[in-house]
């Protein structure tokens, strides 16, 4: 196919989703394989169903690791597995001033979602503690939304969580359920469906995503897509891998700028609807491309550092959200 025909037919996929049509996962597999020459095209495209279906505002949230380290699952990219000789901080559930105190810090820099984040499979026994610090939280700063990802979750936490004040619940597929068995064998890819279904059942919202860069294939990463959109995940966060040290994945190829810039594009034709997120791995990455992704289907991020990596920091992402015309 030359290059007019490329460009051809992602105009006419792009007026498919922008008439409110679904995307097939071959039409999904044709977009991915745009050769970088029509790249550009391609997020020209996914920028213009971002704005029909999503406006022009920039969605930002910001995360604090609660309980980091010391987790009893293999996941092959994580630097909190216990399994692994990483670097990683070990540390118990934060007190709750020191959670406040971050909490607070970016109140005061304009975010207005804000996610307790703990390693290990499970809430385990500081469950009691993480429902206290919501309710602290909700009552210290009310207009601050609180998010929480604590692992597999029962229904009765769930439950509790919704009653304490948890606005919205966190929990990855991490990647397609056909290359899941490659990166985790600890558990399986139906316990986190499950608990994304737990979590809407007991009226929270979700926010679901996943990792590309693992060695899944592009097709795998429009099944991850799919898979999200049949649970109507309402927020989907895209990390990209950021090798660790003493990972198994410490050695993993990194992706070419333009192949992710792509993968966001894409997810966007798959998911007009929803927030495309940008998450850990997009500075490392992406360096000085992460403007086209933002320009690409692109409407919201993680400000502010990840887990076990920094990031680039709440005043410059809201400077390169304002450099694009867009809204924080």
């Amino acid at each position: 196919m030359n290059l007019l025909a490329q460009i051809a037919q992602i105009t006419r996929l792009a007026e498919k989703v922008l008439k409110g049509a679904t995307l097939t996962f071959e039409e999904a597999c044709l977009l991915l394989a745009t050769p970088d020459e029509v790249t550009p095209f391609l997020l020209g495209a996914a920028d213009v169903i971002r704005k029909h279906f999503r406006g022009r505002k920039v969605d930002r949230c910001a995360i604090v690791n609660a309980r980091s380290g010391r987790c009893p699952e293999d996941c092959r990219f994580c630097a909190q597995a216990a399994r692994y000789p990483t670097q990683a901080p070990v540390y118990p559930l934060l007190p709750a001033d020191e959670i406040r105190r971050r909490a607070q810090a970016v109140y005061a820099g304009g975010i207005r979602r804000f996610s307790l984040v703990t390693s290990g499979r499970d809430p385990g026994r500081d469950f009691d503690k993480i429902l206290d610090l919501i309710r602290m939280l909700r009552q210290e700063l009310p207009e601050l939304q609180i998010c929480a990802s604590l692992g597999v979750l029962r229904p009765e936490e769930a439950r509790a969580l919704k009653k304490a004040g948890l606005s919205r619940y966190h929990h990855n597929l991490e990647t397609a359920a056909s290359f899941f068995p490659q990166i985790c064998t600890t558990h399986r890819y139906a316990d986190r469906v499950a608990t994304i279904l737990t979590a809407k059942e007991a009226g929270l919202e979700v926010c679901a995503g996943g990792i590309i860069g693992l060695g899944e294939t592009p097709a795998q990463r429009a099944e991850l897509a799919f898979a999200l959109r049949d649970l109507d995940v309402p927020s989907v966060p895209v990390n990209i891998l950021h090798p660790i040290p003493g990972t198994p994945l410490e050695a993993a190829p990194p992706l070419p700028p333009l192949e992710i810039l792509r993968t966001l594009a894409v997810f966007r034709f798959i998911l007009p609807c929803a927030t495309i997120r940008y998450a850990g791995g997009r500075e490392h990455n992406l360096r000085d491309t992460q403007a086209l992704g933002l320009a690409g289907g692109v409407d919201g991020l993680i400000t502010g550092d990840y887990l076990t990596t920094h990031g680039q920091g709440i005043p410059r992402d809201r400077t390169l959200i304002r450099d694009l015309g867009l809204e924080t």
